[in-house]
């Protein structure tokens, strides 16, 4: 059910609705690492993936415990609650044996303001063990699990160093949904050489998953990654601001409308921004995003089967 007077099913409306109240992310770092950066896959991970592996809001905190106590201080300035989701951003989150992945979640439970977690991970990196413990933890607390897929396109795949093939994906969803874990996946909207057509293509896959929730990020190009690198050598078109306000309105009316929108536009660490500038303001895309749903008559889910 859309809330928060939004056209789209936000994160922020749907969580309130289910704790009756306001819940904050707390952006943690588990001390993770990733396959696709020790070796095992990769050493320089994903071309778009900076020195904090798309952590560069987490806490620096030290301990999982003064992570947990800076965020909780750091969002009591803007936000009036006592309802936190724990988010592991940083890296890949399961990239661990289980023995490890209870050290680090199970303290969490504990935490009296605590009432979920949420996992960012690599489809390929979900063992059966690990699958087994995620469906424990299921069991007794608010659990999803993010997966990077950004695009279905195999050239663009191996263009990003994503180190995994679409099937991967389509296991680990599968995976999940049947220990009835709620699945978010990302997609990432202007990635080099994509066409409007391939992007609305990963959008609609997508849309018939089943994924409980979905990330939209907008490309930005950050001066700590290979990517930076790459735009400096051989620079590709960007998108304007309107071109992805109107491809992201098409997106939301194809999504199913029980879908979860996490995120509807990226914004990232503002002293590495190299480009596009407009992302800088996050609130004028997503206001820009609200306009144009609203100009157009277009709610989440009213161009399925158009």
């Amino acid at each position: 059910m859309m809330t928060d007077g939004k056209r789209y099913n936000n994160l922020s409306g749907y969580l309130r609705q289910v704790f009756g109240g306001k819940v904050a992310k707390l952006s943690i770092d588990g001390g993770f690492s990733c396959p696709n950066r020790d070796g095992h896959k990769g050493d320089r991970g994903c071309i778009f993936c900076g020195e904090r592996g798309a952590g560069e809001f987490a806490s620096r905190a030290g301990t999982l415990e003064k992570q947990l106590n800076e965020q909780i201080d750091l969002l009591s300035q803007k936000w009036k609650t006592d309802k936190y989701i724990a988010y592991f951003q940083s890296f890949t989150n399961t990239y661990a044996p289980v023995d490890k992945l209870k050290e680090i979640f199970e303290p969490l439970l504990k935490h009296p303001g605590v009432v979920g977690i949420a996992i960012a991970t690599r489809p390929d990196c979900l063992p059966d063990d690990v699958l087994e413990y995620l469906a424990d933890l299921n069991r007794r607390t608010y659990l999803w699990v993010e997966l990077g897929l950004q695009t279905i396109h195999e050239d663009t795949a191996k263009l990003i160093r994503r180190g995994y093939p679409l099937k991967t994906y389509e296991e680990a969803i599968e995976a999940l949904r049947n220990r009835n874990i709620k699945t978010v996946t990302h997609l990432i909207i202007g990635l080099p050489n994509e066409t409007r057509e391939q992007i609305l293509q990963s959008a609609i896959y997508v849309a018939k998953t089943g994924t409980w929730g979905i990330k939209l990020h907008s490309m930005y190009i950050q001066k700590d990654t290979d990517l930076y690198e790459m735009y400096l050598r051989e620079p590709f078109p960007l998108m304007t601001r309107e071109e992805y306000v109107e491809l992201v309105t098409e997106i939301v009316a194809i999504l199913p409308e029980e879908m979860v929108v996490h995120r509807i536009t990226g914004d990232g660490d503002r002293t590495l921004l190299h480009e596009p500038q407009w992302s800088r303001d996050k609130l004028k895309v997503i206001a820009s995003i609200d306009k144009r749903l609203k100009e157009l008559h277009i709610r989440q889910g009213s161009g399925i089967g158009l």
